[in-house]
């Protein structure tokens, strides 16, 4: 499979004013969606814990995390977001991805809008 491009806009929840806009790639292998540190601090989001990471060279590591939403193809959703190197290519997670409904058509590298958001059916 190629490689898929979105324009994702990472905003802070607390004054939605303050926001960041870039080109994400779209990584179906990654949970979490992941900006450089220098964006989400000039956009007053602060660390609020750390994750352990598998990197995809098979080190692991842990790194920051905050909480914003993202917002893509017209669709807002809440979600992790780690804070990258300065030069880290921001990527957008496969949980923002799927949050958001869509799904990676992998003919056309594109994205695809799902039919509907999945959810666990309910038990009475």
């Amino acid at each position: 499979m190629g490689t898929t491009y979105v324009d994702v806009t990472i905003r802070n929840p607390a004054d939605r004013r303050r926001n960041w806009t870039g080109k994400f790639l779209v990584d179906t292998g990654a949970f979490d969606s992941l900006v450089p540190r220098r964006h989400l601090e000039e956009i007053g989001l602060q660390p609020r814990g750390r994750r352990d990471y598998v990197l995809a060279d098979g080190k692991s590591t842990a790194l920051d995390i905050t909480v914003a939403e993202i917002e893509f193809e017209g669709e807002i959703v809440g979600g992790t977001v780690v804070y990258g190197e300065e030069d880290a290519q921001p990527l957008l997670g496969v949980t923002a991805l799927e949050s958001g409904g869509f799904e990676v058509d992998p003919r056309s590298e594109e994205l695809k809008r799902l039919p509907a958001v999945l959810l666990k059916k309910l038990v009475a």
